[in-house]
């Protein structure tokens, strides 16, 4: 392991002192990289004195060895975690790095989870300390402490989340869900009534590491017969190379009136340490002749008109408009010059946020915004009278249709998944939208 990470390291230290990188920004993360190394240190030290004692009964060479394995585990995951944050390190699914990372993320979990029992039996002993203190009486112990009983407590509330976390890769990460969704459009031409959009967004495909049961998604997809497709950006998680296993699964995604897509934040590369500005362009050039290669409609801040039987709407593509840490390259005044009046006008935007703060505010001939970007946080509960994500608290509209006025906003949970390999309550999805003038079925 030490050896996979040194290697790791080696690559990336060269990457990192031959790219473009201000030292305000080498800084930054090598204080993140300090705070983050002392957290683990302290979770892994905290957690270690409170579970130790239930090897105990284990002869004095076992309980060595136990725990040097304890911390050769431990130090090594602090170093790997600390190499992506300070070398912004990229690994596929497939690298055994990436699993490896994977598994200390969720070990961490576990272990934070398994402090609350012994903050827990600390506070007592505090607290039975002072009474002993004040009081001056001893207090007996029979049978099991208080401590023992906590520190298997840790244990077991730590195998929660561990468990969770691990079925969540197994069984979550390609639960794909179709959600149906009518949207009533008041001024839809009669000629468009009924027709059918399937709403994808960020595949990340860079994650995956099951291709049959990506394939399946995408058979899922094309059982919908869909007219349109949407794809709402993040092809990729940071390379172009990620899409060239899956060009062909993708390909698939064929519909009579055409796919269309637009770009992602992630698309840009902006998370990974390039050499050089050109080879950052390059990259982001080779993901814009990915959407084309499969025969996708790439939108860069552009409109099309799509006719039917003579009737008329519109399709606005933007690239990625955030708020806060995430970039405004897109162009909603260059999307729309010499847009001609339509009834309809749908909206393809990566970011949820860009709807409040741009969209609803100046541009009101928009009538459908398709998002998605948050993933749902890939954790939380989405089900018939109980929805909440984490995720909540960053994108007050995060995840399925919003209405505002005579506007409307759907966020899609995405099809793939980024950093954890899994998803826990919240399914990837995949949406078939059909346009109706009225709530009438």
């Amino acid at each position: 392991m030490l050896l996979l990470v040194l290697s790791s390291l080696s690559h990336y230290r060269s990457l990192f002192l031959h790219s473009t990188h201000s030292e305000t920004d080498m800084q930054a993360r090598l204080f993140a990289l300090l705070v983050t190394a002392g957290l683990l240190l302290l979770i892994d030290f905290y957690f270690y004195q409170g579970t130790k004692d239930l090897w105990k009964s284990a002869s004095a060479t076992s309980q060595t060895w136990l725990s040097r394995i304890y911390w050769f585990i431990s130090i090594s995951g602090i170093a790997l975690i600390g190499s992506v944050i300070i070398f912004r390190m990229q690994a596929r699914a497939e690298s055994v790095a990436y699993w490896f990372f994977v598994g200390y993320i969720i070990l961490y979990f576990a272990k934070f989870f398994g402090l609350i029992p012994l903050l827990l039996d600390d506070i007592q002993r505090i607290l039975r300390y002072l009474f002993q203190l004040v009081t001056q009486t001893p207090s007996a112990e029979r049978g099991i402490t208080r401590t023992e009983f906590l520190s298997k407590a840790a244990v077991g509330l730590a195998a929660i989340p561990a468990v969770s976390m691990l079925s969540g890769i197994v069984f979550g990460a390609h639960a794909y869900l179709v959600k149906n969704n009518r949207l009533v459009l008041p001024k839809l031409p009669k000629e468009f009534e009924g027709l059918k959009i399937v709403h994808i967004s960020d595949i990340h495909s860079g994650s995956f590491w099951n291709k049959t049961a990506v394939e399946r998604g995408i058979e899922m997809i094309m059982a919908q017969k869909p007219d349109m497709i949407f794809f709402t950006g993040d092809l990729v998680n940071n390379l172009a190379t990620e899409f060239e296993p899956w060009k062909a699964t993708f390909g698939k995604l064929k519909a009579p009136m055409g796919v269309y897509s637009i770009l992602g934040n992630h698309d840009y590369g902006d998370y990974f340490p390039w050499e050089t500005p050109e080879a950052k362009a390059a990259n982001l050039q080779a993901v814009i002749n990915h959407h084309k290669s499969i025969g996708w409609n790439l939108l860069l801040d552009e409109h099309v008109v799509i006719e039917r039987n003579g009737a008329k709407i519109g399709i606005v593509g933007i690239q990625n408009w955030g708020t806060g840490r995430f970039p405004k390259y897109g162009s909603m005044k260059k999307a729309t010059a010499s847009m001609p009046e339509l009834p309809v006008n749908l909206l393809l935007s990566h970011d949820p946020s860009h709807w409040d703060n741009e969209v609803r505010k100046e541009y009101k001939n928009i009538d459908v915004m398709f998002a998605g970007h948050t993933h749902g946080m890939q954790f939380g509960v989405n089900i018939p009278g109980l929805k909440w994500s984490p995720v909540q608290y960053r994108y007050h509209q995060w995840s399925g249709l919003y209405k505002e006025d005579n506007q409307q906003l759907y966020v899609n949970q995405g099809f793939g998944y980024i950093g954890y390999p899994g998803r826990i309550g919240i399914r990837p999805e995949i949406t078939l939208h059909e346009l109706s003038s009225t709530n009438e079925a």
